[in-house]
């Protein structure tokens, strides 16, 4: 087993650093799988906007449901078919079943919820319920 360096024994917080990024998986020493989908979310008056990475995926294999405030994506990205006798090269994208849940920013309702896949790339709209949108209070003169 190799154990860390730790070359600065002036400072005295350098060890915990470097123990806190070994323990949340920044040191580059570890190797992490991206998460998948890969997920941006914006929030505005009017509605929540999710946008989600999904290459390869046919919209048919995605499934998207709402529940309270969560959306949850899942589906399947397969495997290429490859030609018989021949064998990968390099296969560095990841396939199978995936799933992925966002928290919203409020309580969706399933009618306002819009979707469209353009070049792999998921867009997913959900309308804010009125009672939760902002409103702007009028102060009166006194």
């Amino acid at each position: 087993m190799l154990y860390p360096t730790y070359t600065r024994r002036s400072d005295p917080f350098a060890l915990m650093r470097s123990m806190l990024r070994d323990f949340d998986g920044t040191s580059p020493s570890r190797v992490t799988q991206p998460v998948f989908p890969a997920v941006n979310v914006w929030q505005g008056d009017e509605a929540v906007a999710i946008t989600a990475e999904l290459p390869g995926v046919d919209p048919a294999d995605i499934d998207i449901s709402v529940k309270e405030n969560v959306l949850t994506l899942s589906g399947e990205r397969k495997a290429p078919e490859i030609p018989e006798g021949a064998r990968w090269h390099r296969n560095e994208r990841g396939f199978g079943k995936f799933a992925r849940s966002v928290r919203l920013p409020f309580v969706a309702a399933e009618d306002k919820v819009e979707a469209r896949m353009t070049n792999g790339v998921l867009r997913i709209v959900i309308g804010r319920p009125e009672e939760d949108k902002p409103r702007r209070i009028e102060i009166k003169a006194a």
